[in-house]
């Protein structure tokens, strides 16, 4: 793990303390993942949508070298300055120089995972320059020093009596008054000043078109409009996957990303950039960050297919129930366990163990990335290249020994039943993980394969 952060186990038990927030926030997860579903199901064309969006992108990610060129080619004759950068470090030096070429301390920055990615928040602020958020959610957690929690839903891990405390003690709201309209109109009195001074302004890309050297943003509030239109700069910021090979393609994705996200038809802006007004400069950053390793590995390059609509995470049993900030990664859910282990094995060994693999999750995905069993080979590349527990290594090398002899199974079962049944302190105990959490089931009298033998002798001697 980085440090001052817990694995994710660990950081579940703290979030499991508040037994009524963990119940609130797995229904109002499932709330939205009830509307995907009958978004989608008021469809008739929902799956022939998804696989022609996952074959489109298998497309892009088979042909990424033509559809860079592609779009940087047509974008630089757009009028728009095109940067590449290898990784988080080289993003972040490219933002802030652009940035520091305008003589500007003050950014106002739309939502961006990519950034997330990338720690330019933090960047920015030891450089002094300061950046505010625009995003309502991603405005709130800003004020009260956490990270996104969803990738879609920021500040999905609180109550709106949180948000009236934070506004309280940041913006001097009345206090107690958690009424959610003035709550919004606080924050659009606050950010409103700060669409009108700030003289550079990011946004991150939902998609780019190779065909046209154009991108699109998605938003529901609007502030990535605000921002890039008043500001005299714009900069860009997006993951080389976010391509799409010519602009008809748009329409499959963008009737996919709300329904998927939050069962709306489609997100309130759906903003075009294409070149820059007059007087405007625009600048594009395209960020590899281990996507190309990503990319050359068999196995997982599918997971470069995500559209980041946080369908996955609304559906997902341990996402929901452990809350966002328990994988210690810009990318939570399941799709982040999938994307961290790329970027860093040791440090995010623990995030493909976070899953029941009940598959619920590939289900929903509009793009279908195989996302269970992706989830199921990092924990056999992960075993393998030695990054898990000692512990937890030595254990199932045990259960190994133990299922591969018929004799010893029948044994430790016996031996198994006998504890539980007349020694049950042994196994109630916290010592026992899932004791910790639920009640041991009452030991059965006997084996299956004893009662299967012993049914197979009864109906011997009815003949």
């Amino acid at each position: 793990m980085k440090e001052n952060t817990i694995d994710h186990s660990h950081a579940a038990a703290i979030f499991n303390k508040d037994v009524e927030r963990v119940n609130w926030h797995d229904d109002t997860l499932w709330f939205v993942r009830s509307k995907r579903d009958k978004s989608a199901h008021a469809i008739p064309e929902w799956e022939t949508l998804r696989e022609t969006a996952s074959n489109i992108k298998n497309n892009v990610l088979s042909n990424m070298h033509h559809y860079l060129q592609e779009f940087e080619a047509k974008a630089k004759e757009n009028g728009i300055i095109v940067h590449w950068a290898a990784d988080g470090a080289e993003h972040n030096k490219i933002v802030h120089s652009i940035i520091a070429k305008h003589g500007v301390t003050q950014m106002v920055k739309s939502k961006s995972m990519l950034t997330e990615e990338c720690h330019l928040n933090e960047y920015l602020a030891d450089n002094g320059v300061e950046v505010i958020d625009s995003d309502l959610g991603e405005f709130i957690v800003q004020l009260r020093k956490e990270p996104p929690s969803h990738i879609v839903l920021p500040a999905i891990h609180l109550k709106k009596e949180d948000v009236s405390n934070t506004f309280h003690e940041h913006l001097g709201t009345e206090k107690g008054n958690n009424n959610p309209q003035y709550l919004t109109e606080a924050a659009r009195k606050e950010l409103r000043d700060t669409f009108l001074t700030r003289k550079v302004a990011l946004t991150g890309v939902n998609f780019a078109v190779a065909e046209t050297g154009e991108f699109v943003v998605c938003t529901n509030e609007g502030n990535a409009d605000m921002g890039a239109h008043l500001a005299d700069v714009h900069i860009a910021c997006m993951g080389f996957e976010k391509l799409v090979p010519e602009r008809k393609h748009l329409g499959v994705f963008l009737r996919l990303l709300a329904r998927s996200a939050t069962g709306q038809p489609i997100t309130t802006f759906s903003s075009h950039f294409k070149k820059p007004r007059e007087g405007q400069e625009m600048h594009i950053v395209i960020v590899d960050n281990g996507r190309s390793t990503q990319l050359g590995r068999e196995e997982f390059r599918n997971s470069l297919k995500c559209i980041r609509c946080g369908a996955c995470m609304n559906t997902c049993p341990v996402y929901r129930r452990s809350g966002g900030h328990s994988y210690h990664n810009a990318v939570a859910g399941p799709i982040g366990s999938i994307l961290a282990p790329n970027l860093d094995m040791k440090k995010n060994a623990d995030l493909p163990f976070a899953s029941t693999l009940c598959g619920s999750c590939t289900n929903v995905c509009p793009v279908k990335i195989d996302i269970h069993d992706q989830l199921y080979k990092w924990r056999q590349v992960l075993v393998k290249e030695g990054y898990t527990p000692s512990s937890k290594t030595m254990a199932m090398k045990g259960m190994s020994a133990v299922l591969a002899n018929p004799s010893v199974f029948k044994i430790a079962g016996k031996a198994g039943r006998f504890v539980m049944k007349n020694l049950p302190f042994m196994v109630n105990n916290n010592l026992n993980a899932w004791y910790k959490q639920r009640e041991m089931p009452a030991p059965p009298e006997e084996s299956f394969r004893e009662w299967y033998a012993r049914k197979a002798k009864e109906s011997k001697d009815k003949k």
